[in-house]
């Protein structure tokens, strides 16, 4: 049994709330375990230089740890700093292989990933809660008639592994992070295929049998995720 009674195949419960705010095109508040955030969608009438010449939009992202977020306060002061750099690249790029930019074009979508509390699993919880809130975003743009049709080509979900006291766990919560030896964030479509794979050893490095146990593992635990983003989305992914 894990800190929080957990078995190691185990993902923490999963809650997906859309329409969590009123301004922005697609929101949600997402929930695992401890960890929530408010992710958000927004449509810009713009694009950046290299999109121009290839007459396509774009989608990028913003990943911020309020000020309450963790049990010492941080500041929201300054630039952002290398990790939420590292962090909010790897949200826009898992979430671009989800949209044909080619039907977007001179639009971008800015998805931003606000942490209301951390409790481990940020970044894989931002892109799964950041999907669902492109998935509103991009229907709202079918509505307005900014664009001709709703330009998804498959559902993104991401979720952390590691191996944590010698054995491979799924979905860390703050203190198994801390603890593990090998620390792994994973990215998949709905059907299975990958679209990022992170992992470092923080100690010793790591066999190919451990890998392979983290793998199964977490493939196992997304769909889990895929399954509450579906709940939570319903239709609208009925494409």
């Amino acid at each position: 049994m894990r800190t929080d009674g957990r078995m190691p195949e185990e993902v923490r419960p999963v809650t997906i709330q859309r329409a969590y705010t009123c301004y922005a095109d697609g929101s949600v508040l997402i929930e695992m375990g401890r960890t929530r955030l408010i992710c958000t969608a927004m449509v810009q009438d713009r694009v950046p230089p290299h999109c121009l010449e290839k007459k396509t939009g774009w989608l990028t992202a913003e990943y911020c740890m309020l000020p309450s977020a963790n049990p010492q306060r941080r500041s929201l002061q300054g630039p952002p700093g290398g990790r939420s750099l590292e962090i909010q690249r790897l949200i826009g790029r898992s979430l671009r292989a989800a949209v044909d930019l080619h039907r977007l074009p001179g639009w971008t979508i800015w998805i931003d990933c606000d942490i209301v509390q951390a409790d481990g699993g940020t970044r894989t919880a931002a892109i799964t809660g950041g999907f669902v809130a492109l998935v509103d975003a991009l229907w709202a743009m079918r509505e307005q008639e900014k664009v001709d049709c709703i330009p998804l080509l498959q559902g993104i979900a991401a979720l952390s592994v590691g191996i944590v006291d010698g054995r491979a766990m799924v979905d860390l919560c703050a203190d198994e992070d801390r603890a593990a030896a090998v620390d792994m964030n994973v990215v998949m479509t709905h059907d299975g295929r990958f679209v990022e794979v992170q992992g470092t050893a923080e100690a010793e490095p790591f066999a190919r049998a451990e890998h392979d146990d983290m793998m199964r593992l977490v493939e196992e635990g997304i769909h889990v995720i895929k399954d509450a983003q579906v709940q939570a989305l319903g239709d609208r992914l009925n494409l």
